[in-house]
């Protein structure tokens, strides 16, 4: 082991999925007795040295253990991408990290924004015996579709090529690497979360100013939503298309200081599930995703209760 940034430091383990040694950083809670672990998830061309002072800044405000794995690096690899070895890696780091320090297995927890929101929904449907919370910011919830959308648009095609170098292909002209892009998307899981409070949030303007389109963020809650609670294709539509909110969503909106600048547009929540839209693009508030899962416990509903406003810190998400 060896100190990185800050107080993280090197960890290596060894993953279920290919027996191969994978490594995290660590930040162990200065606190005494079972403290939360949250596993914080890098973008999608990021690694685990990627933003990690963000997460530990909020580690340390709420006690909490902090890993921030690499999970097989960039997204353009065979080997991440939301692959099978990537979701082991998870699962053995967080039982390695349980037998080396003491944690509230009752409180562990997941984050991440645009690939690392992606991946905190994939494991939500994936290690859902794991969470007792998911904090899911401006995420890809469908590979395949996300290929598609990015494919004729100068500036994000470089995100169709990625997706087709790790899997070998074009999945919108190839059944069997559609089938493997799903297999790499939460919206094939996400059923399996019902239970787990799953918090995710988008920016209006993405997918304009940032790469990811709303609909992404608003199709993975309807999966977890009542079916009275879902947002209709039309109003996805709409979003997405006018960077709007429709007028008769308009009402469904609340103060969020938390959130900093990234003001709420609209927000609607559905049993374990919410949904929040921001003023904003590619973007996460850090403040409101960890405090927003310190509330939650194992096994217990979501807890909506209000978010302290103060350190507050918002970024953009980085590619």
């Amino acid at each position: 082991m060896k100190n990185y940034f800050g107080k993280e430091e090197i960890i290596d383990y060894v993953s279920p999925a290919d027996g191969t040694i994978q490594q995290s950083l660590l930040y162990r809670s200065p606190l005494k007795g079972r403290q939360p672990l949250l596993v914080a998830f890098h973008t999608w061309s990021g690694d685990m040295y990627q933003n990690s002072l963000s997460y530990q800044k909020f580690a340390e405000k709420y006690g909490f253990h902090l890993v921030h794995p690499n999970f097989r690096g960039p997204n353009w690899r065979k080997e991440g991408c939301g692959s099978d070895k990537a979701v082991g890696d998870i699962e053995g780091l967080v039982k390695y990290v349980c037998s080396i320090l003491e944690v509230d297995e009752k409180r562990i927890y997941a984050m991440g924004g645009s690939g690392g929101g992606h991946f905190s929904l994939l494991v939500a449907g994936r290690l859902s015996g794991i969470w007792a919370g998911v904090s899911s910011w401006v995420p890809i919830s469908d590979v395949k579709k996300w290929h598609k959308e990015c494919f004729p648009r100068p500036g994000v095609c470089g995100y169709s090529r990625h997706i087709e170098q790790a899997l070998g292909g074009d999945p919108n002209k190839d059944a069997v690497l559609g089938e493997e892009a799903l297999k790499r998307s939460p919206v094939r899981y996400l059923d399996a979360a019902k239970h787990i409070p799953v918090d995710i949030n988008t920016g209006i303007h993405d997918g304009h100013k940032g790469s990811v389109p709303v609909s992404q963020a608003l199709e993975a809650f309807n999966i977890l939503a009542d079916k009275k609670d879902r947002i209709s294709e039309k109003d996805i539509k709409y979003m997405v298309e006018k960077e709007a909110i429709p007028a008769h969503l308009q009402e469904e909106r609340e103060d969020d200081p938390s959130y900093g600048k990234l003001r709420v547009l609209f927000r609607r929540q559905s049993g374990n599930a919410r949904i929040t839209v921001f003023e904003g693009g590619h973007e996460m508030a850090y403040a409101a995703g960890v405090g927003f899962v310190a509330h939650q416990k194992k096994g217990k509903k979501a807890d909506w209760s209000p978010v302290e406003a103060e350190n507050t810190e918002n970024g953009e998400v980085s590619r």
